[in-house]
């Protein structure tokens, strides 16, 4: 866990808390001390949760069907609609929809009774005392509507998430001696050989054996653009093969496959909570009771004030006060709007380890990149290819054949560079030279293919510029005469440059690039892309220093890397984000933040979807306040009714809620 001074990291996973006393019937939840449902992330059925959920309209349609039916009697002033009668209709009408909550209102007495629960039960009973059943029954029904539109969110948020990444097969096709078998994936062992039909979803992360397929890898990027891998590389769980039958040595069980580790990380992402949700948590706590007691201040204090004192009125308004006072708008929306942040990331690309780091990705001011698979492929390309002979193809075809005999990563770029030409050429007496490059016959032919020691060390003159240039550079003698060079170098990410346009836009007041690479490279790249700080030829403690000063000058610092070297760096930061699903355990395991796909873009878009967050919680923050405080006043003087204060309360919650699911629909590219 990590250790900093600036955000809650050291907090531990707890579940997310969603106040629905509904919940309480579905399998898995259970209840804190003071009622609340606590809702946990894959400890139960998702599914019967939902068939619960449903189930529980049925109830809640009678309910309301009965007021409506109950308010048309009292307008049309039914002979037969008195008495025992009207009391026991709007009875059961109440009962439908509020036992659960003053059900759960008794047993949070043992604890902290102040709560919502508490609030809207003697609110309704309070009603129910002074006759008032059609706004008794009102008040609970539309507080539990409300309920449904937040349970409705939460599973939808929930569903679209699980739908994204964890719809894996079950059962796989085990290849062995005996012949092709299918069995459970959960039995399949590290180093046994699956088979994967085209159309088919990977179960398991393995090596593939096939020579080549495509694979469409959304459910791990974000991206929907076809993934082409080659014999040898690594193919996730999760990505669905849409080529042909392929075969594939499984490299990880199933519950440590990538894929797991993702949802795990989703899943624990709503335990931590927001500065904001810690807030309202504890402010709710303290408000609670203080409503209580100025609506019980409201009855006891008027009886030594006011003359004709009338017991029922005052009464009547202090009902309205507390229903009017009940936090729902504020303890359900500001945790949905966090969920519903998180869930939108999750379908970008993204996934927050807490709503916490959404909170925190509004701060950042300063991002400091790694080069090498953050800003760069993290792939060596032939950049150019020079020769004093006249035939140029022959030259490149030649340095690729003496150079397929290296495993050096320069060495396979040249030789991906040449294609299949270089391979037809016979190549013998090759000898590699430590620290200088090889030396052989390539077509009847002497080459030296190396750096300039090696063409020193054979006594070949040439052009001292050239040690000069910024990139990779491999020279190359033929017979005894310089021939020309090649040049190496990584190429710089597609969507780098929009990258730091975007985090421009957003406010990051400052673009540091940190490298292990030779600092002429770095500050290349940083030219081109238009840093404002580079630095090359860096060991890990090197990062971690340049983090710590940018730190002390009191910035806020999130970190993009993907390489286990970057670990150390990634915990220091702010908000330490590895960037790629295929980025390093540790790197990903110590990050706040991962972005799936490997798009420097999306540092941008978890800025973007932080602060849209946070914009819409205080939205709703703001509204719930503004609502109730001008109610309370009128509920205070007696220019409110119970219907105001209905709206007052479960009115503003609807409209907090259907605000905070809004994000969900939000576009952040």
């Amino acid at each position: 866990m990590k250790h900093t001074e600036n955000n809650d990291k050291e907090e531990d996973f707890k579940p997310l808390e969603i106040t629905s006393p509904r919940t309480a019937e579905a399998p898995g939840p259970s209840f804190d001390a003071d009622g609340n449902a606590i809702y946990q992330p894959g400890a139960e059925d998702h599914a019967h949760a939902e068939e619960e959920a449903k189930a529980s309209y049925l109830p809640t349609a009678i309910s309301l069907a009965l007021l409506l039916g109950g308010l048309l009697l009292d307008y049309l002033d039914t002979p037969w609609f008195v008495g025992y009668v009207r009391p026991v209709v709007y009875g059961i009408a109440y009962l439908l929809v509020g036992w659960r909550v003053v059900w759960h209102a008794i047993k949070s007495m043992r604890g902290s009774f102040f709560n919502e629960f508490f609030l809207m039960s003697m609110a309704t009973l309070g009603a129910f005392y002074i006759g008032e059943y059609a706004e008794g029954v009102a008040v609970m029904l539309f507080y539990v509507i409300g309920e449904h539109f937040q349970e409705a969110a939460v599973l939808r948020s929930r569903r679209s998430i699980k739908a994204l990444i964890d719809n894996r097969p079950d059962e796989v096709e085990l290849v062995s001696e005996q012949g092709i078998t299918t069995v459970k994936a959960r039995t399949v062992q590290v180093g046994d050989v699956v088979q994967v039909k085209a159309g088919e979803k990977v179960a398991l992360d393995g090596e593939l054996l096939t020579d080549r397929s495509s694979f469409n890898t959304a459910a791990l990027t974000g991206e929907s653009k076809p993934d082409t891998k080659t014999k040898g590389e690594t193919v996730l769980a999760g990505m669905i093969n849409l080529d042909r039958v392929i075969e594939l040595r499984v490299t990880s069980p199933y519950e440590n496959s990538a894929l797991s580790k993702i949802l795990q990380m989703v899943e624990q992402a709503g335990s931590r909570k927001a500065k904001t949700q810690q807030f309202i948590t504890k402010f709710a706590k303290v408000y609670t009771p203080i409503v209580f007691f100025l609506a019980l201040g409201l009855i006891v204090v008027p009886y030594f004030v006011v003359e004709g004192y009338d017991f029922d009125q005052w009464l009547y308004r202090a009902l309205i006060f507390l229903v009017i006072s009940c936090p729902c708008a504020l303890v359900i929306s500001i945790p949905l709007g966090y969920f519903g942040g998180i869930g939108a990331a999750s379908r970008n690309g993204l996934l927050f380890k807490g709503a916490n780091f959404l909170d925190q990705m509004t701060q950042v001011d300063t991002v400091v990149m790694d080069k090498t698979g953050t800003l760069t492929e993290g792939v060596f390309k032939v950049q150019e290819v020079q020769t004093t002979l006249p035939d140029k193809a022959w030259f490149l075809s030649a340095v690729a054949a003496l150079e397929s005999k290296s495993t050096h990563p320069i060495a396979k770029a040249i030789v991906e560079e040449a294609g299949q030409a270089g391979q037809r050429m016979a190549v013998h007496g090759v000898e590699e030279i430590s620290g200088h490059g090889l030396k052989g016959e390539v077509d009847g032919k002497q080459l030296l293919v190396g750096n300039g020691r090696l063409l020193e060390k054979y006594k070949v003159p040439y052009d001292a510029k050239l040690k000069e240039i910024v990139e990779t550079i491999v020279l190359v003698a033929v017979d005894g005469a310089y021939a020309g060079y090649i040049t190496i170098a990584d190429k710089v990410k597609a969507d780098a440059p929009l990258a730091v346009q975007r985090m421009r836009e957003l406010g990051v007041k400052k673009l540091v690039m940190l490298s292990g690479d030779k600092d002429s490279i770095v500050q290349k790249v940083a030219r081109e892309l238009q840093l404002d700080e580079a630095y090359g030829g860096l060991l890990p403690q090197d990062k971690v220093s340049h983090v710590e000063r940018l730190k002390a000058e009191g910035r806020t610092v999130a970190f993009v890397g993907d390489g286990i070297n970057d670990a150390p760096v990634i915990t220091l930061a702010d908000v330490g984000m590895a960037m790629g699903a295929l980025g390093s355990d540790a790197a990903i395991e110590t990050a706040d933040v991962v972005i799936q796909a490997d798009h420097p873009s999306r540092i941008a878009t978890a800025i973007n979807i932080g602060k849209k967050t946070k914009q819409i919680v205080w939205q709703n923050i703001t509204l719930a306040f503004a609502v109730k405080a001008i109610v309370l006043l009128l509920g205070a003087g007696g220019l409110a009714t119970m219907w105001e204060a209905v709206f007052a309360d479960v009115g503003v919650a609807l409209l907090a809620i259907l605000n905070a699911v809004r994000i969900q629909r939000m576009k952040f590219d």
